[in-house]
């Protein structure tokens, strides 16, 4: 048995908040969209742009494709989890399949600096293949939280996680945006600006200096997807090396690929008997496709559809909405935490969400940086109390079991198919509209329709 409130493990589980962190900030969150939105977008003769890609054949917005790619990793790993998560807690091995999915995720990441538009569907799947390691990974990562701490410290401990993961991420973002912002501190802008003058004679000194700038930002940029790898690889070292293995295999059973999903129908047969579970995971899989569709979202929302003027400009404004995010979320974890004790996971739950629906009318109509400033503000505050309370509520809400494993499987599948669904709604919705803001209105449907859910939760004190 692990031993509960071991302050080493839980330090220890806590700072793979700060491993991991990095990629939803850098790559998803931050960097990456803009970068993919600069890529994918060609000028026109007449002097229009156009986001069209070809995809297998396929002629579909580029924001499509995107959600699209993304949307199908989180099937994959909504496939995965109730056979590998079983297996985990079946074997005794949750660390290994941590580790494998880390690394997967951590070298996709790497991969993106090769991401190439001439080759859309290989470098998509560097995108397909982060996602799939960045959450497969947390499948076994949540899963221990109710293995080292005891219920009454869950939601304390899952703040502090978040709360690591938003300051060890925008560490690393801050060190990315000062590099690609600053090319010359790395490579001669002028001896580059030279050579482009004498390729294209008719170039003036300033554009070829733009030009030059331009292309050392865009290697800095993929530079930065390496960092993301060795930064998420380099400090998992610490958790990995910490947390024990969660126990051993059981005696007398045959190890079987379906052990994982016998599991996970043993854990659906608990849970029509457990009608608090019940209706909060069926409140909690329709607000979290709102939730994760708005955080993978936002930033190429924000390039397509806000007037950013200069561009330069324009990208350094998007990664500081991006940081204001992150800052807030921080204090956002810490409150609603606190708040929880005062008045109920539930209650703040459902403050929760109102909040983050009054966020989606008011996204509809912004157009100014100004405006998309405020709206990353209101998403940071509740992003880190929606999150962390959501998986502390629901860890106290477990009955008393050994497989906790089986028990966050069936948690993240829920989650993984209904950021599935939101974030093909999303797509579908660009693509058949041709606009990006028409897509708020299934999110703030979501937000709807899982804040009445959350009035069907009974009243139940969280003990477990």
């Amino acid at each position: 048995m692990i031993e509960k409130g071991n302050k080493k493990i839980i330090n220890a589980w806590t700072f793979y908040d700060w491993a991991n962190s990095v990629y939803p900030l850098v790559v998803t969150t931050a960097i990456f969209p803009i970068f993919y939105q600069g890529i994918t977008t060609l000028e026109m003769s007449d002097g229009s742009t156009s986001n069209l890609v070809s995809f297998f054949g396929y002629t579909l917005p580029s924001p499509s494709l995107y959600s699209y790619v993304v949307g199908a990793s989180f099937l994959i790993v909504s496939i995965l989890s109730p056979i590998l998560g079983g297996l985990a807690d079946y074997w005794g091995n949750k660390k290994f399949f941590l580790k494998l999915f880390c690394y997967i995720g951590a070298l996709s990441c790497g991969s993106l600096y090769f991401f190439n538009t001439e080759h859309i569907e290989l470098s998509m799947l560097s995108v397909f293949m982060a996602s799939i390691g960045f959450w497969g990974s947390l499948v076994y990562y949540n899963a221990y939280l109710p293995e080292i701490a005891e219920p009454e410290d869950h939601d304390r401990i899952s703040a502090k996680g978040f709360s690591l993961g938003y300051l060890g991420s925008s560490i690393l973002l801050i060190i990315n945006l000062a590099c690609i912002m600053n090319p010359g501190w790395f490579f001669d802008i002028t001896a580059r600006a030279n050579e482009l003058m004498l390729i294209t004679p008719e170039l003036s000194l300033q554009e070829a200096t733009e030009n030059a700038t331009g292309f050392f930002k865009g290697r800095l940029s993929r530079l930065a997807f390496v960092s993301v790898a060795v930064w998420w690889i380099g400090f998992a070292q610490y958790t990995l090396s910490v947390l024990p293995h969660n126990k051993k295999p059981k005696d007398g059973d045959k190890v079987s690929i379906w052990k994982g999903l016998q599991e996970i129908k043993k854990v659906w047969d608990q849970i029509q008997d457990l009608k608090v579970i019940k209706r909060y995971l069926a409140a909690f899989f329709v607000y979290s496709m709102g939730v994760q569709t708005v955080l993978l979202m936002a930033v190429l929302f924000a390039a397509e559809e806000i007037d950013w003027g200069d561009d330069a400009k324009g990208k350094t404004g998007l990664i500081t909405s991006v940081l204001i995010i992150q800052f807030i979320a921080i204090l956002g974890a810490g409150l609603f935490s606190r708040l929880s004790k005062r008045i109920g996971n539930i209650s703040v739950l459902k403050i929760a969400v109102v909040i983050w629906f009054f966020v989606c009318v008011w996204a509809y109509t912004i157009t100014t940086p100004m405006d998309f400033y405020i709206t990353a503000a209101s998403v940071g505050f509740v992003m880190g109390g929606v999150q962390a309370l959501s998986r502390s509520t629901y860890s106290k809400m477990l009955p008393e079991t050994q497989d906790h494993a089986s028990f966050f499987s069936f948690y993240d599948v829920l989650e993984k198919i209904g950021i599935f669904i939101g974030m093909f709604a999303f797509g579908w919705i660009v693509q058949l509209t041709g606009s990006m803001r028409n897509s708020i209105f299934a999110l703030g449907t979501f937000f709807i329709v899982g804040l009445v859910l959350l009035f069907f939760v009974p009243k139940h004190k969280l003990t477990n």
